[in-house]
C-alpha cells in the first residue's frame, strides 16, 4: 500500500512539474496580420511572449523563435492588443450614497465582486483592461479603480497600480450637469451651486495640504486625519486622475475651467456636444473618451451625440479615445464603437488607437498595456478579421500570456452570444443612484 502511495504521488509530482514546465514555455504565434497599434500592421507576423511578457514582435523571419517554444498558427487570423476601457460598471460595484455630493473617500474597489459574469462578458468582447467607475449621480461618487481582467477570486489581484508606493490604482470619479442635479436634499440643485460646492470642497483640501507640508512629517504638527482631503490632496497633487462624467458644451467647459483653476489632471468623458467645442477641448490639452450610441435614447443632454464627435475631435487635434459606459454599450461589442467612428470620418489609426493605447494613457498605465511591444504585458485578441468589420469575432483574448477566454469552447462562447442569462450580474446603473450615460 505504502509503495502504492509513493508511486502515485511521484506520478502527481512528475504531472504538476511537467504541467509547470508547459506553462513557462514561450509561445509564439507565426502567420497572422499584426496590428501593434504603435507602428504600422504586420501582414506576415510572429509574436513571441513568455512569463507573461512580450518578448518580441515583427516581421515573420526577422523574429528569433526559442528552441523550446510553442508554436502556434495563427495564419488567416489578425492578432492586435487587448482592448483598454477607461469608462466601465462590469463588476457589480457601488458608490456614494445620498448623505452626500461629494465622496472622495468612497471606493469602489471595496464593493468589486472578482467572480461577476460581467468580467467574462467583457472578455469575449476582448476588453483586457478596464477603468472601473462608481456613477455620476454624484459631483464626486467615488473613487476608480483600474483593473487587469484576469481570473480572480479576491479584487487584489486584478488591481493595476498607477504608484504601488502610494497605494493608487485608479482615479477619481466626478459628474456635473443633470446626474449630479437632485431637487432635494444635500445636492446642488443648480449648474452653479454644482460648480461652488465642487470649489470649495477643492479649497479645503489645498488648505489641508498646506498643513501636511508644513508639518514635513512632524506627526505632532499634522491635521487630524481625513480621507476626503488625503484624496484630493493626490488629486492635486496629479497622483491620481480626475475622470469627469460631462455631455453638454457648457458643461465641458465649465470641467475645464474648474480643472485649469484647481491644476488637476482630468479626462473629459461622454462629451456628447464636445464638437460644438472641438477647438476649446483641443486647446485645453484634457483627452476626451467618448461613447457612441447605436440608437436615440438616455438624458434630454445627450441629445446631440453622433457618431462624428471622433471625426470633430480628432480634426481639432483633441486626445480621443472610446469607452462602452458598459451596460449602457456592451462590452462585447466594443470594437464597433471605433467601427462607426470611422464611418463616420475618423481616421482608421486614430479608432484604433482610442480603443488601445490611449485608453491605457488616460489610466497611466501606457507603460504596461494598450498596444503590442517588446517588454509590454502579454495582452492581446486573436480575430477571425479586420478589427472594423461586422463579420469579425473575437476568438480568443490573452492576459498576461495566458489564455483567459476561448470562442472554441462551449462554457466560453456562451459569453459571448447569450442574452438576459449573462447580464444578470451586471452592474446597477440607475441615473439617480449611479448615473448612466
Amino acid at each position: 500500500m505504502q509503495k502504492t502511495l509513493t508511486i502515485l504521488m511521484g506520478l502527481m509530482f512528475a504531472l504538476i512539474s511537467s504541467f509547470a514546465v508547459a506553462q513557462d514555455r514561450p509561445h509564439v504565434f507565426e502567420g497572422a496580420e499584426i496590428i501593434p497599434v504603435v507602428g504600422d500592421p504586420i501582414s506576415n507576423g510572429t509574436l513571441v511572449v513568455h512569463n507573461g511578457k512580450i518578448t518580441a514582435v515583427g516581421a515573420s523571419g526577422s523574429v528569433s523563435i526559442p528552441e523550446n517554444a510553442e508554436v502556434i498558427d495563427a495564419s488567416g487570423k489578425v492578432i492586435m492588443p487587448g482592448l483598454v476601457d477607461s469608462h466601465s460598471h462590469i463588476g457589480e460595484g457601488d458608490g456614494g450614497d445620498r448623505s452626500a455630493a461629494l465622496h472622495p473617500d468612497v471606493r469602489i474597489m471595496d464593493t468589486i465582486n472578482p467572480t461577476s459574469d460581467s468580467f467574462r462578458r467583457a472578455l469575449s468582447g476582448g476588453v483586457t483592461t478596464a477603468n472601473v467607475m462608481p456613477g455620476s449621480g454624484h459631483l464626486m461618487s467615488g473613487q476608480t479603480v483600474y483593473l487587469k481582467l484576469r481570473e480572480a477570486n479576491k479584487i487584489e489581484d486584478m488591481l493595476m497600480y498607477v504608484d504601488e508606493e502610494s497605494n493608487i490604482y485608479g482615479g477619481l470619479k466626478m459628474a456635473n450637469g443633470t446626474n449630479s442635479i437632485r431637487p432635494n436634499g444635500p445636492f446642488p440643485g443648480t449648474r452653479a451651486r454644482s460648480s461652488a460646492m465642487v470649489r470649495n470642497l477643492y479649497i479645503k483640501a489645498q488648505e489641508y495640504k498646506e498643513k501636511v507640508d508644513a508639518a514635513n512629517g512632524n506627526s505632532d504638527e499634522m491635521p487630524p486625519r481625513d480621507l476626503q482631503m488625503e484624496t484630493l490632496v493626490e488629486v492635486l497633487e496629479g497622483k491620481r486622475i480626475v475622470h469627469n462624467h460631462t455631455h453638454r458644451h457648457d458643461d465641458i467647459l465649465t470641467a475645464i475651467r474648474l480643472a485649469d483653476e484647481f491644476g488637476y489632471r482630468m479626462v473629459l468623458h461622454h462629451v456628447s456636444e464636445g464638437g460644438q467645442v472641438a477647438e476649446e477641448i483641443a486647446a485645453s490639452g484634457y483627452p476626451a473618451s467618448i461613447i457612441v450610441l447605436d440608437s436615440p435614447g438616455g438624458k434630454h443632454e445627450a441629445v446631440n451625440l453622433d457618431y462624428e464627435i471622433g471625426r470633430k475631435l480628432e480634426e481639432a487635434g483633441a486626445t480621443i479615445a472610446y469607452h462602452t459606459d458598459d451596460p449602457i454599450t456592451d462590452s462585447r461589442l466594443f470594437l464597433r464603437s471605433g467601427a462607426f467612428g470611422v464611418r463616420a470620418g475618423m481616421s482608421r489609426e486614430k479608432a484604433l488607437e482610442a480603443l488601445t493605447i490611449v485608453n491605457a494613457q488616460m489610466m497611466d498605465l501606457d507603460d504596461r498595456v494598450g498596444s503590442l511591444e517588446e517588454g509590454k504585458d502579454a495582452d492581446f485578441l486573436i480575430l477571425n478579421g479586420d478589427p472594423f468589420s461586422v463579420y469579425t469575432q473575437v476568438q480568443e483574448t490573452w492576459v498576461d500570456g495566458i489564455k483567459v477566454w476561448d470562442r472554441s469552447d462551449p462554457e466560453d462562447r456562451k459569453f459571448a452570444t447569450g442574452g438576459e442569462d449573462v447580464f444578470k450580474n451586471q452592474a446597477s446603473h440607475s441615473h439617480h443612484d449611479h448615473g448612466g450615460n
